[in-house]
């Protein structure tokens, strides 16, 4: 199963360093989501990030970086819905009902959210029963292109791929702690477990 991983909404003290070690660590893919920061924030965060790992870097806002930095793409979603042009290598949407499904045609992946309940957002609570989610599954809509945001740990990982999608987005699980110990340590343990039980599936 694909992993993907989320920024931290709020800037953190040393992230890239923080960045730099899970690229080094095989991040495939990083969503690059601070609704907050300008385009000037963004741009001196991207500038400490190693050249050679911008390839694997997604933006969901301030999408002009994209090709200055030569990123791998953006991320559409409400605040920023229209696709910048040239298009992009990579694109792709949040979407946050499971009729959305029905218009990705066009895009490379999509987010579903959200699935479990949220480890970074109090009362963020998941939107959809089992039941939903395997009559999805069934009709084809939720498949490889779809990956699975909210709540996303080791534990729901495997459940996840049973509902049938083919990645998932994490945030919480990994960044919760981070903040407040500045452990890189334990920040490349919580990875590695995500990335092997990710893995497995």
């Amino acid at each position: 199963m694909r992993l993907i991983v989320i920024t931290s909404e709020a800037e953190l003290e040393d992230e890239a360093y923080a960045l730099n070690l899970l690229f080094e660590r095989g991040m495939d893919t990083l969503h690059l989501r601070k609704p907050s920061a300008t385009e000037a924030d963004l741009g001196r965060l991207l500038l400490k990030v190693r050249a050679e790992f911008h390839e694997r870097i997604v933006l969901h806002s301030c999408f002009a970086l994209a090709q200055s930095f030569r990123l791998k793409g953006v991320h559409l979603n409400r605040r920023s819905p229209a696709c910048p042009q040239p298009r992009p290598a990579s694109l792709s949407r949040s979407c946050h009902a499971i009729a959305e499904l029905e218009q990705s045609d066009e895009l490379d992946y999509v987010f579903l959210s959200p699935i479990f309940d949220s480890l970074s957002k109090k009362g963020y609570t998941r939107a959809f029963t089992e039941e939903d989610l395997l009559q999805a599954r069934a009709k084809g809509l939720i498949g490889k292109k779809v990956v699975a945001l909210g709540g996303i740990s080791a534990t729901t990982l495997p459940l996840a791929a049973a509902y049938g999608f083919g990645g998932a987005a994490v945030l919480g699980a990994l960044w919760s702690s981070y903040p407040q110990r500045k452990s890189e340590e334990r920040l490349i343990e919580r990875f590695d477990e995500l990335q092997a039980a990710a893995q497995r599936l």
